[in-house]
């Protein structure tokens, strides 16, 4: 991933309201990730994505009706779909473990077939479930079948939300290409491992 941003981030300080737009997102004294100040360019767009509730502080589409493990799987595997670097460094070094996910699971979740033993059913199943969306945007009678053993029509359309929520966070980095922050370990946690 190149290291000059296209598009720079939001000159600090951010304006009041920019300002407590990220005071809603991030625990107190965290440098906003780059990500954000980028989008912040566009602040009324920005300001919609958290006024709306669309941004929190987990991220992008949290409800709180999926799994927390379950809903970093799905954002994490989408990433490795879009090989999206940036997103990916930013929730392992950021929420990814606090929503439920170990070392294991997140080296894991790069593997082109993730080791069965290390995540549920369901888990399984939303994994399945975004690579064939993802790349393909095709979804098989016999894939549909195997997800819906496990997983349930309205779980289903929220996982397809959310993994279409974060393909566009990777068109969004294509784009912009951000600096990769750091925030728990000096070097990047990339989807290639």
């Amino acid at each position: 991933m190149p290291s000059t941003p296209r598009i720079a981030p939001a000159a600090q300080p951010l304006s009041a309201e920019l300002a407590a737009a990220m005071e809603r997102l991030l625990p107190p004294g965290t440098t906003p990730p780059q990500l954000f100040l980028t989008v912040a360019r566009n602040e009324g767009l920005f300001r919609f994505l958290v006024d709306s509730g669309l941004l929190g502080p987990a991220g992008l589409l949290d409800g709180r009706r999926l799994p927390r493990a379950l809903r970093e799987a799905v954002i994490l595997r989408t990433c490795v779909a879009t090989g999206n670097d940036y997103e990916f460094n930013l929730h392992v070094q950021t929420i990814s473990e606090r929503m439920g996910l170990n070392w294991v699971q997140i080296e894991d979740v790069r593997r082109e077939q993730p080791e069965p033993a290390l995540w549920s059913r369901e888990q399984r199943a939303a994994m399945e479930l975004v690579d064939a969306l993802v790349p393909r945007l095709q979804v098989s009678d016999a894939t549909f079948a195997a997800c819906r053993e496990h997983l349930d029509e309205v779980t289903m359309i929220e996982i397809t939300q959310l993994a279409g929520m974060y393909v566009a966070v990777a068109m969004q980095v294509a784009l912009a290409r951000p600096a990769l922050d750091h925030y728990r370990y000096p070097e990047p946690v990339l989807v290639r491992a």
